[in-house]
């Protein structure tokens, strides 16, 4: 009779073991690193929102109004105060939305500075701590 050659269970077993503690010690470093990276995202779409809306200020002599709303750099406004130089393909290409895939909120006038950009966190609900808290332009970066 040939001797088959492999792995017996108890080595595989072995295995699994070793590698369920490897990941339970690496993943919660790389899950807060999730997290960090979520926020800077929400950083740098602020920075780009606020190009935008400083782009349609110049143009319009005002910021969209919050009825009006970020969609206003997408699409031209119909409501008051009119837009009457919005510049012909808008000022963003699409709204970016925040880094849970809801729409950024935003104020104007806002609440700490001329205009608000905000998101709710992770639960979507005001208030919260971690990656729940709510994060807006006003908000330094981490």
């Amino acid at each position: 009779m040939r001797k088959q050659s492999g792995f017996s269970l108890i080595e595989i077993m072995v295995v699994v073991v070793i590698m369920g503690i490897l990941v339970s010690l690496v993943a919660p470093a790389v899950l807060n690193r999730v997290d960090d990276a979520r926020i800077q995202k929400a950083h740098a779409d602020f920075k780009s929102i606020e190009t935008a809306l400083n782009l349609y200020r110049m143009d319009n002599f005002n910021y969209p109004t919050s009825d009006q709303g970020l969609q206003a750099l997408v699409s031209q406004p119909s409501t008051e105060p009119s837009a009457p130089n919005w510049k012909a393909g808008g000022y963003l290409q699409e709204m970016p939305q925040d880094p849970w895939g809801r729409p950024y909120l935003y104020l104007s006038p806002g609440e700490h500075g001329e205009v608000d950009i905000y998101t709710l966190g992770a639960d979507g609900i005001p208030g919260g701590e971690g990656q729940n808290a709510d994060i807006g332009n006003w908000s330094e970066e981490s």
